[in-house]
């Protein structure tokens, strides 16, 4: 017994043991594996015009009816998710809002939840299976935030510097291992 004890204490054990729950407690954080077990879901109905857009111009002679609302939202391109390295479903569209800024809509999204993962406007080809996984990060890409919840319905702000015309698909990515989960490729409507 009184050896068992020695070896058990002896330097090099304990180092090992060090390693083991160092190593371990680095794995649980990097691969986060209870986030597969954990669904959020975010439901966001698509932004619409402010009242304020109704309101007569500055400076107008009293009685002075107001412009007219521009149109509502409208959808310049859409797409079906594709799976990556998570099963993914769902819709995207590309929208214009009424005051000319533009959203990435993800509409029924169902996919994993995992470690920091974003949305993406890119030009990269949505290509099917394993050969998908890796291209969206090769090309040009914009992030438009992290991924809200990985089920239900969101809306994506696009930056105002952003050309529309340059960018053919969306992806949900996820930065700490480089992988597309899912991708939709934007079909002009």
């Amino acid at each position: 017994m009184g050896r068992v004890r020695s070896a058990l204490f002896r330097p090099w054990t304990a180092g090992v043991l060090m390693v083991a729950v160092v190593g371990g407690a680095f794995g649980l954080y990097w691969f986060q594996p209870w986030k597969l077990w954990q669904d959020e879901t975010v439901q966001e109905a698509l932004p619409e015009v402010t009242a304020a857009a109704s309101t007569p111009p500055a400076g107008a002679p009293s009685g002075t009816a107001a412009a007219p609302s521009p149109a509502g939202p409208t959808t310049l391109a859409s797409g079906e998710m594709i799976s990556h390295e998570h099963a993914t479903s769902g819709t995207v569209r590309f929208v214009r809002l009424a005051d000319g800024s533009h959203v990435v809509r993800l509409e029924g999204l169902d996919t994993s939840n995992g470690p920091d993962l974003h949305v993406w406007l890119t030009d990269a080809p949505v290509k099917e299976g394993r050969a998908g996984w890796h291209v969206f990060d090769d090309g040009q890409y914009v992030s438009l935030g992290k991924l809200k919840g990985n089920k239900g319905s969101q809306n994506y702000t696009v930056p105002e510097d952003v050309d529309p015309s340059r960018y053919t698909s969306v992806t949900i990515w996820c930065d700490r291992f480089d992988v597309s989960f899912g991708a939709a490729e934007l079909a002009r409507v």
